[in-house]
């Protein structure tokens, strides 16, 4: 043999050897696996920002939060929300290098808390975001159905364009997760920039009491009503949270993932701090409560329209729509990878772990997704009497119920996070080199264990349901029956198919250990 061919073999085999290490596997084949390399930093910030619908939030969540709540605070609020999450991503952020699952927060748990955790949390976890993203249908539908009614004088139910919306969620869902995040940072940005511009104009114009910085006193967040507000207010951050379940389909999940978390909370938090400090500077902190409970979601476009005029503000309407329909994709791509997650592991049927062969994306989990969407704006449309229909139902119902749910779902799962990463650190003998880190763990886990008990407290206040409403606890009970049926599937698993069991959580790590039981090897963790 000569050396050049030596040579040219050596180079064939390293070739092939570096092939095969990069491809991404499962225990059941290529196809039971999402594509890497789709995102980069700038993409999955962008994915995960848009789910917070930042335009949403200032529009529609700051105002009822100083009418219903009547805390002039709020912009404090979110700076300490903002320390809190931070904490909380402390631990979740390192969590992120060592697991690398499309199931991120029942993966983590699972591998924290055991396998039978981790299942109650995944179905928890495919309830709450199916919740959030459903709910959002209701409030969209109901700002088209008025912008329509306004501007080309026609009168459409809300629910026509909540199933169109729907409709063209489900095509987008299929298509390849680097395109989706492109529709969502174009959107994304544009409604940012224009609610800065609303800031500026708030502090450089300001209303009778000038410049005031009251808001920020922390004696403004005495009272009662602070567990509740903490509640409203946190699910306005929920999104930063999602960047682990992309970490199989970004180029470096152990670093950009952490630092994506990062830039999440920090964006978010100075951008709702900012943004309802600016409220209270364009009424005035001593009128923006009794302002806001008069006009609702209309403060914002009240005020842009007195300052910025009426082009700057129908514009603004239309970013409110797109900003909406941006964080409907985002959470639509979040369920759908959980629910493939959940079918690569066994914790549902097969069929929705695999991906489509042309985008690579988790259809069958996009279309369950889809069709759930379809069906409960569908019931929420045939309850408030067709075809006019009651014109609370899509926000004051479908929008703020399961809206609620959501996020009594999600705060739930970080708070069981917090503890799993303490957990799984210390059983590998790490506690003491991350101890800072789990220290930081312990206090947001502690912290979001309150808020969780204030949100069932407050539910009634939450979802505006009279003291005695069943609703109070049908509701809240959503998430508790998701969690019963995981747990309780969890446990048939452990005893009929201890090898599924075994697999929970671990997502494309299973096929490695497999490989290598075939081989005699020994595991990671022997």
């Amino acid at each position: 043999m000569s050396p050049g061919t030596s040579h040219t073999r050596a180079a064939t085999s390293t070739s092939a050897a570096s092939s095969e290490s990069s491809e991404i596997n499962t225990y059941k084949g290529q196809d039971r696996a999402l594509r890497a390399d789709r995102l980069g930093t700038a993409g999955l910030l962008l994915s995960v920002l848009a789910a917070s619908a930042p335009l949403m939030v200032v529009a529609g969540v700051m105002p009822t939060a100083f009418g219903v709540m009547g805390m002039l605070g709020q912009p404090l609020l979110y700076v300490i929300l903002g320390v809190v999450l931070m904490l909380f991503g402390v631990g979740y952020a390192e969590m992120s290098r060592h697991v690398h699952n499309a199931g991120a927060f029942y993966a983590y748990i699972a591998r924290g808390l055991g396998p039978t955790a981790g299942a109650g949390a995944s179905y928890v976890a495919l309830v709450a975001y199916s919740a959030m993203q459903v709910g959002i249908y209701g409030i969209l539908g109901f700002e088209i159905s008025g912008l329509m009614a306004t501007h080309l004088d026609l009168t459409v139910a809300w629910w026509i364009p909540a199933l169109a919306a729907a409709a063209l969620v489900a095509v987008l869902g299929w298509l390849k997760i680097d395109l989706n995040a492109r529709a969502l940072g174009v959107l994304l940005v544009i409604e940012c920039t224009l609610v800065v511009i609303f800031d500026v104009a708030a502090l450089t114009d300001p209303g009778p009491e000038g410049v005031s910085f009251a808001a920020f006193d922390p004696g403004t967040l005495a009272g009662a009503g602070l567990g509740t507000a903490l509640c409203f207010c946190i699910a306005a951050f929920i999104g930063f949270e999602q960047s682990p379940v992309y970490a199989e389909e970004t180029s470096r999940p152990q670093v950009i993932v952490s630092r994506v978390m990062f830039l999440a909370v920090g964006f978010v938090a100075l951008f709702l701090a900012l943004g309802a400090w600016a409220l209270t500077v364009a009424t005035g902190p001593g009128a923006v409560v009794e302002a806001a409970a008069e006009q609702g979601p209309g403060l914002l476009f009240s005020l842009t329209e007195t300052r910025l005029g009426g082009t700057f503000t129908d514009v603004l309407h239309v970013l409110f729509v797109t900003g909406m329909f941006a964080a409907l994709l985002s959470f639509h791509n979040v369920v759908a990878r959980y629910a493939f997650a959940m079918g690569r592991e066994g914790l549902l049927p097969a069929a929705f772990g695999r991906t489509s062969s042309a985008s690579g994306a988790p259809a069958t989990g996009s279309l369950l997704q889809s069709a759930v969407s379809v069906l409960v704006v569908i019931a929420f449309a045939a309850g408030d009497g067709l075809p006019a229909g009651d014109p609370t139902t899509p926000v004051l119902r479908l929008f703020t119920w399961m809206g609620n749910v959501g996020a009594l779902g999600v705060i739930l799962l970080m708070a069981a996070a917090s503890f799993a990463v303490i957990a799984f650190f210390a059983r590998r003998g790490a506690a003491r080199a991350q101890a800072w880190r789990l220290t930081a763990s312990a206090l947001a886990g502690l912290a979001l264990v309150g808020i969780a008990v204030y949100t069932v407290k407050d539910f009634d206040v939450l979802i505006g349901a009279g003291p005695g409403s069943s609703l109070n606890w049908i509701l809240p009970g959503i998430i508790g029956l998701a969690l019963v049926a995981g747990l309780l599937y969890g446990v048939v698993l452990r005893t009929v198919r201890p090898e599924v069991h075994a697999r929970i959580g671990l997502g494309n790590e299973a096929f490695q250990l497999e490989r290598a039981a075939e081989r005699g090897e020994p595991s990671a963790d022997s």
